[in-house]
């Protein structure tokens, strides 16, 4: 499978599956406790985006979790870490049948996150930018006491305007650059990136958080790229003007953000690395992962709670991680044997 199209910059496809779970249903599909499976890979940085938010609106039994191995090939992600390679509940080997379920002549991504409607095995949306604003939205009436509000009203411009730019420049600046088939496209990439971590790293000296004195909805969209950038963004994909570790601001706002119960209990390395490095062939033909870097630097103290700032507001931090969602001890600095993450 080739990530890499000689001479040219990277372009991603962009043509999701728009539809909506809404409060009223106008799209056909309204909010329903259990009726749809939220499928996810913890390799990826976009389904976990909504891994994180969907823990801590409290969501979990409202909106039951699948997840797929970190290695997929060609067809689809494959549902390789359960019993006989299948969902239980969906009863499919690979993400693809859902999207076939849905449309038997589907052309685009099988990506994840997906939401999948579970009585007609149909991919409802793969929309991920809507999928955890929804979440905060439209899912309101099964949200757990004390859910933080990550989209309030008052703030969305400006949570908008960030996301925009993080989005275009950081989120999917790595994959351009790292996926560039030209010198000319790999290096516009890489001095757009870092000319908005710098912006960020200014805005983030005075300020806790991106948007407001509390985590929104910015902030876990930044993140889940921070936190994959030492261990696979700033060699495998040649970001590396600096590490994440040699930029201090940024370094300490992102261990801020992982040591905060709902950020980096859902992180698996393990998953991470095994993922960039075994799927992408044509950047990593070896197919050698890295042992490194050490993950327990995650757990260095921050200092960042002098500036202030309330992560919840005024709501108050998430619980222990569900029995059968924790990330497997040794994948991840926060999770010791025989124990559920440790709560920041």
């Amino acid at each position: 499978m080739s990530y890499v199209t000689s001479g040219r910059e990277f372009s991603r496809d962009e043509r999701y599956l728009t539809t909506r779970i809404t409060a009223d249903g106008r799209d056909g599909f309204p909010v329903e406790p259990g009726r749809y499976r939220l499928v996810v890979s913890r390799a990826c940085p976009w389904a976990n985006r909504a891994i994180i938010v969907r823990r801590l609106l409290g969501l979990e039994e409202a909106l039951p979790m699948a997840v797929a191995g970190p290695v997929h090939d060609e067809r689809s992600w494959t549902f390789d870490l359960d019993p006989g390679g299948r969902d239980p509940v969906l009863g499919i080997e690979r993400l693809q049948e859902a999207y076939f379920a849905r449309d038997p002549g589907y052309d685009r991504g099988i990506t994840v996150p997906a939401v999948v409607d579970v009585p007609t095995g149909q991919v409802v949306t793969n929309d991920f930018p809507q999928i955890t604003l929804d979440l905060s939205l439209e899912w309101t009436a099964h949200h757990r006491p004390g859910a933080p509000a990550l989209y309030p009203s008052e703030l969305r411009a400006q949570i908008d305007s960030v996301n925009e730019a993080v989005y275009r420049d950081v989120n999917n600046g790595v994959y351009r650059a790292g996926f560039a088939g030209s010198q000319e496209a790999y290096e516009r990439a890489y001095r757009r990136l870092f000319e908005r971590l710098d912006r960020l790293s200014e805005r983030l000296t005075g300020s806790r958080y991106l948007v407001g004195d509390t985590i929104t909805e910015a902030d876990v969209r930044l993140f889940t790229t921070l936190v994959r950038f030492d261990a696979v963004y700033h060699g495998h994909f040649k970001c590396n003007r600096h590490k994440l570790s040699e930029m201090p601001v940024l370094w300490d706002y992102a261990r801020d953000l992982f040591q905060t119960p709902g950020f980096g209990d859902t992180i698996d390395f393990d998953h991470i690395k095994r993922h960039y490095y075994l799927v992408h062939t044509d950047i990593n033909p070896t197919g050698i992962v890295p042992a490194g870097p050490d993950a327990r630097s995650w757990l260095a103290p921050h200092g960042r709670a002098a500036l202030g700032g309330r992560p919840f507001g005024d709501g108050t931090p998430p619980g222990p991680v569900p029995p059968g969602e924790a990330v497997p001890p040794g994948h991840n600095p926060l999770v010791r044997e025989g124990s559920s993450p440790l709560m920041g």
